[in-house]
């Protein structure tokens, strides 16, 4: 299926109205695989002019798709569903390649996003508006009723992240289209093959031509200008808080959904199971490297539980596997970049020259980052703040739940914070306090069900996902009011 996106030499395509397209700018990005540095293709950097085309596409497209029946449009969310379960191990292999993801993740991903689709498709029939009655309201009139039905915004622009490329690009698409809008995806440089393949996937299930459209091309270059595009009625991007901040000094009155990054903090107490705690702290922090939002990034104890906690932590990291994502087992994989690891890198000498104690971990290979533990992480070092992005994590002691909730609150971030106890009370008192979207309770913190409301605050993000939180985000409201007298 890939075949139609490439042409020679490994350049790859532009999605423009249903059929791929070469560039004009004669300018392309080469995409090296951070797994052994070998050429998988190259992406057209596409002109300002071409971004013009590109999106007055979308708007001509509009036009017909918004009057497109909701049958219509989630018979398709149905079939790229089922194109994506198809085809889900070689879009596997290329992610892996691509991003130096783990296959098992990797085809995960694909799966998780296509039960995605179907149950985007699935909610989008429950809401069908509204009908309301005038002398519902004290002092309202019988002969007053208002029917409300959710409208299309425009073209939405959205901007995936290299670490979900397919799931986070789809989590954009199915519910701006199942709603009515069109779409121009932005993917990320580095993830934008798996992008591609993913809008072929919505083309072959017969989406029609400039319902969705690609631009490919560094932000650096094109992403101010796709921002304050007046053809873009809503901008739903996932990356870094940097990033997410510039989109929204530039955005004006261009509404927004930003998924930015976390600090998310572990609170163990005294009574919690601390194998269990223990086993979720791992998986959330060191999987994918820890390149994920979500990745537990702080544990947050006290002297008596950190004792106890660090062997068995220990003992976990030092027990997984760390090569290339094709190897069976694997965790531990090279970082993205030689960019992310040097800064991962900058965070772990910091910490040992801060009078940190190393537990485990603290090495480099290439742009492999070993797992990191490291304990007596103090509030005036940079680990304790700084999102690290890759395999380290920070233990840092307190004497009191109080303090713990004070040192998660901090954080210019608010994403998730998990709280591990047995004390159903603590856990709500700790639940209510922290200034987070989401509070896990004896769990890691992460991303879905895909159907839950998942949102930051603070620096961590602006409005809610899930699946019928971002339908009504990408949509809005009309009352059509009935007066029958």
């Amino acid at each position: 299926m890939f075949t139609n996106l490439c042409c020679k030499n490994k350049i790859y395509k532009n999605l423009y109205n249903g059929h791929w397209i070469e560039s004009n700018s004669n300018k392309l990005i080469e995409i090296f695989s951070p797994v052994d540095g070998s050429l998988l293709g190259k992406v057209q950097a596409m002109t300002t002019e071409e971004v013009d085309m590109t999106i007055k596409n979308t708007k001509e497209a509009f036009i017909s798709w918004k009057e497109t029946s909701l049958s219509d449009r989630t018979e398709i969310l149905y079939k790229a569903a089922d194109l994506l379960d198809e085809n889900s191990e070689e879009m596997a292999t290329l992610m892996m390649m691509e991003i130096s993801k783990d296959k098992k993740s990797c085809v995960s991903e694909v799966v998780r996003t296509a039960d995605l689709l179907r149950f985007t498709a699935d909610t989008a029939k429950t809401m069908q508006g509204e009908a309301l009655v005038g002398d519902s309201f004290p002092g309202g009139s019988k002969s007053k009723m208002s029917f409300v039905s959710r409208e299309p915004l425009g073209t939405v622009l959205a901007i995936a992240p290299f670490n979900y490329p397919v799931n986070l690009s789809a989590s954009k698409i199915g519910p701006a289209i199942v709603a009515g809008n069109t779409v121009v995806l932005k993917p990320p440089t580095q993830g934008s093959l798996s992008a591609l393949y993913l809008a072929e996937i919505f083309n072959k299930a017969g989406l029609p031509a400039g319902v969705l459209n690609t631009v490919t091309g560094r932000g650096s270059e094109i992403g101010d200008y796709l921002a304050t595009h007046p053809g873009i009625n809503f901008i739903n991007f996932t990356g870094s808080t940097e990033v997410g901040q510039h989109i929204a000094s530039l955005s004006k009155m261009i509404p927004l959904l930003l998924e930015l990054g976390g600090k998310d903090a572990a609170i163990v107490l005294e009574d919690a199971n601390l194998e269990t705690a223990a086993t979720n702290i791992i998986n959330g922090a060191y999987s994918y490297s820890g390149q994920r939002c979500t990745a537990v990034k702080r544990i947050i104890t006290f002297d008596s539980v950190a004792d106890k906690l660090i062997p068995l932590l220990k003992e976990k990291i030092e027990n997984l596997k760390v090569g290339n994502p094709d190897e069976e087992g694997v965790v531990i994989t090279p970082l993205i970049d030689n960019k992310s690891a040097d800064y991962v890198e900058g965070l772990i000498k910091d910490a040992k020259d801060s009078g940190a104690t190393l537990i485990t971990g603290g090495t480099r290979k290439g742009n492999t980052i070993y797992p990191t533990l490291f304990d007596n992480v103090t509030t005036d070092m940079r680990l304790a703040w700084e999102e690290p992005f890759g395999p380290v994590l920070p233990l840092i002691r307190v004497s009191s739940i109080d303090e713990a909730i004070e040192i998660a609150n901090k954080s210019e971030y608010g994403l998730q914070s998990s709280v591990f106890t047995q004390d159903i009370d603590k856990a709500f008192y700790i639940a209510k306090k922290l200034e987070v979207g989401t509070v896990q309770v004896n769990n890691k913190t992460e991303r879905g069900p895909d159907h839950f409301p998942f949102l930051g605050v603070k620096s961590s993000g602006m409005g809610t996902q899930g699946i019928k939180y971002s339908i009504e985000s990408m949509s809005r409201p009309k009352a059509i009011v009935l007066n029958l007298k």
